[in-house]
């Protein structure tokens, strides 16, 4: 009767977090991952130094004044019960680098403002969503070194031809959404060397390209980009198909050479199919 909602109701559970809480004062960097928190702990917010939080797997749905941990690097939030104006105190973590935001209830700016994002952020997972379009605070010419983004798992029919303000962007991560197509202006950021589109509907109708019936993946992104790791499995499309796209043959020479060199780590897909049959 007397436990507030920002705390586990079972006495050990509470002193498990107030134990962690009292740990992070010396680390600055807490973890309270699966602790059934509908709010955050009043006493986190006086953690002023903490670089780290991880709040994933909770009941959360909100982030309170999350906005005073001005030293946040780390921010893990999946997996939680949060609305796009529920985070809009992010917008206030000026240092932070790393923001996933996977499984919540975020929707498109249409239903919900989404907020502006930190500058300094390199990574950001968005991913088991639901929006039906990327909102324009994600390719915000600001987020100038944003490194990683994943959108996997909304219902993405389309990229906005703003990505190509994102200029240090290296991997793009979006599995299980509606695509149909990409635009030219992927082709813009020349520091992508990852895309993954598995599971969406790019297809090839005829592969007599015109512009009645474009490139569903445009040269530019094979030719202008670091591209050497393409996912497509899942695609209603085949091998014999993509290897008639223009650029394809210069990706191909690219991906080759790096594998060569084991530049990748041997994290590729099939060299020959990227995920194709």
């Amino acid at each position: 009767m007397g436990n507030t909602s920002s705390q586990p109701k079972n006495k050990t559970g509470k002193k498990v977090v107030s134990q962690k809480i009292e740990n992070a004062k010396k680390t600055n960097i807490l973890s309270l991952t699966e602790h059934k928190l509908e709010e955050i702990p009043d006493e986190v917010f006086h953690l002023t130094s903490l670089r780290t939080l991880d709040i994933s797997k909770n009941k959360l749905q909100r982030l309170g004044n999350i906005g005073r941990l001005t030293e946040l690097k780390t921010l893990n939030c999946d997996d939680n019960s949060l609305h796009s104006g529920a985070i809009a105190p992010i917008s206030k973590l000026v240092k932070l680098q790393s923001l996933s935001l996977g499984k919540n209830r975020l929707e498109d700016p249409a239903n919900q403002s989404f907020p502006t994002l930190p500058s300094k952020i390199k990574t950001l997972k968005i991913h088991h969503n639901s929006f039906s379009s990327i909102p324009k605070q994600i390719v915000d010419p600001k987020l100038r070194l944003l490194e990683k983004l994943d959108l996997s798992s909304n219902n993405l029919a389309s990229i906005p031809a703003g990505i190509s303000n994102l200029v240090a962007l290296t991997e793009l991560i979006l599995d299980n959404n509606v695509i149909v197509s990409i635009p030219n202006e992927l082709g813009q950021v020349k520091k992508l060397k990852a895309l993954s589109l598995r599971n969406n509907y790019i297809q090839v109708k005829s592969t007599s390209f015109t512009d009645a019936n474009p490139q569903p993946i445009p040269a530019s992104v094979f030719e202008d980009t670091l591209l050497i790791d393409l996912n497509l499995h899942g695609n209603p499309m085949t091998n014999t198909q993509l290897n008639t796209f223009e650029g394809f043959d210069a990706f191909l020479e690219r991906r080759k050479k790096k594998k060569t060199t084991a530049l990748t780590g041997g994290a590729l897909v099939s060299m020959s199919v990227c995920g194709l049959e």
